[in-house]
């Protein structure tokens, strides 16, 4: 038995949940997966997976053995790769997305510094305010902001970012400073997004949750209008700490109502590929995270 070939059809049936989509993957007949499957059992001495006609699933010990030999096929990847040289030059076409606010601003000067240390590199930047799939958008890195859901992707966590409510400290010497998020409904409201009013801003405080239904004079479907309004001391917007952090370091633009503030958000990093990824992935991992977890407007606690 190739133990490491019946490694790489386990995961697969690991992750497929299934021996007939794994076998669909994998280009096998699936007697041939669950032969590979039982084999691999009968060499390890237990049971890799409870079956039913319906689900498989890991049993804990198959659990335990899919994080180690999802590592050891990771490692051979690399020594092979390592040993090929195939790896060792970042080349060819890095394609990434991120916030269309957090890529302008932060992740664009990253971009430049990279192109010019890998002149064999072309990137390709989509910035959207949505949730890309980096496997059917054809996607080598993404970065994410809020709690991950796909386990199937690797994170690096570079930092947390807040969703905060400011306005000019001219709006606020003119219209007072809302001290509870009820207060806000006295006041002008710039919505940073294409929803329709009225709107709901949840809060959270000591106290627990909080919701206050808005009716908002401004609507904006970019949040660089926004910010500009806000600036310009129309109302209050509510917004990512990173889009308006050089506005509340300048002064232009207060924060308030921080007490009521939700939980940070995580910032992250991520790839479908492990150590294992090519050069031009891991040139740009390793810059990205160096530079954001440098980042002032990243809180880094």
């Amino acid at each position: 038995m190739d133990k490491l070939e019946a490694m790489r059809v386990f995961i697969e049936v690991a992750e497929c949940q299934s021996f007939v989509a794994a076998s669909r993957t994998l280009d096998l007949s699936a007697p041939a997966v669950t032969r590979s499957v039982a084999q691999l059992e009968k060499a390890l001495g237990l049971r890799l997976f409870n079956r039913t006609t319906r689900h498989v699933r890991l049993t804990d010990s198959g659990a335990r053995f899919f994080e180690d030999a999802k590592r050891i096929l990771e490692d051979v990847e690399q020594a092979v790769a390592t040993a090929s040289g195939s790896y060792a030059e970042p080349k060819g076409v890095l394609s990434i997305t991120a916030p269309v606010l957090f890529g302008q601003i932060h992740i664009a000067p990253i971009l430049t510094e990279y192109l010019q240390q890998n002149p064999a590199v072309t990137v390709r930047a989509l910035f959207y305010d949505r949730v890309s799939n980096i496997l059917d958008e054809g996607l080598d890195v993404a970065v994410r902001i809020g709690h991950l859901k796909d386990s199937s992707i690797y994170a690096t966590p570079v930092g947390s970012v807040q969703r905060l409510v400011c306005a000019s400290p001219s709006y606020l010497q003119k219209h007072g400073t809302p001290r509870h998020p009820a207060e806000l409904r006295d006041h002008e409201i710039i919505q940073a997004s294409t929803v329709e009013p009225p709107t709901t801003w949840q809060f959270e405080s000591s106290t627990g949750r909080e919701s206050v239904k808005l009716t908002p004079r401004l609507l904006c479907s970019q949040n660089g209008a926004a910010i500009t309004a806000a600036r310009e001391g129309f109302g209050i917007t509510r917004l990512m700490s990173y889009q308006v952090g050089e506005e509340l370091k300048n002064g232009s633009l207060t924060r308030i109502l921080q007490d009521y503030e939700s939980q940070p958000l995580p910032v992250s990093i991520v790839h479908l590929e492990g150590r294992q990824a090519n050069a031009k992935i891991r040139a740009f991992i390793d810059l990205a995270i160096e530079r954001l977890r440098a980042n002032p407007y990243i809180d880094h606690a």
